[in-house]
């Protein structure tokens, strides 16, 4: 696990897993350049085939977009591409979206943008708060990225153009309507 924050919880979860640790604090570098180079020769020193992004909330430069192109996933919580940046669930609520989700997805050099793996749809409800919402959203969040890396390490993901391919994946029958259609 390579955080560019000294205070990552998971920093405490990968140790107490045994699994390796490293800090590439962003903060100790002059620009976005110098960071993304001790970041790139981190990931490299680790042998890392696939980049996942979680809770990292900074842009990254096209160049390291490109370098890892298709081998970069991400986590955000909404339905791509609506929602993009940040406040999500407050502009959803805002917006009066009654079904909102979370995407994982592949890094493109645009912020919130590139072929999506997998999604899940979350009902809003009328009285619906920012923290609630982004609870539920959360939980869906987990089960998307359990199932994206699932997916990737079994090999049944390939991307076609900006599209992914999932080998015998198949879309859910049935319908989500918010309100309930009783």
């Amino acid at each position: 696990v390579i955080s560019n924050k000294p205070e990552a919880r998971g920093l405490a979860l990968a140790e107490t897993a045994s699994v390796a640790t490293r800090i590439v604090n962003h903060r100790d570098f002059a620009d976005r350049h110098s960071f993304e180079a001790a970041l790139t020769a981190a990931l490299g020193e680790a042998g890392v085939d696939l980049v996942c992004l979680a809770g990292f909330m900074r842009l990254l430069s096209a160049d390291f977009v490109e370098r890892w192109r298709n081998r970069l996933i991400n986590i955000h919580p909404s339905l791509l591409p609506a929602f993009k940046g940040l406040h999500v669930h407050q502009r959803v609520i805002e917006a009066g979206v009654r079904i909102t989700g979370c995407t994982v997805h592949f890094v493109g050099p645009e912020m919130d943008d590139g072929p999506i793996i997998v999604q899940a749809a979350v009902p809003v409800a009328v009285d619906d708060e920012p923290e609630g919402l982004a609870a539920r959203v959360r939980e869906a969040e987990h089960r998307c990225y359990r199932l994206a890396l699932r997916l990737i390490a079994e090999g049944r993901v390939a991307v076609a153009g900006e599209r992914v391919l999932i080998d015998g994946g198949t879309a859910p029958t049935g319908l989500l309507v918010n309100p309930a259609d009783d």
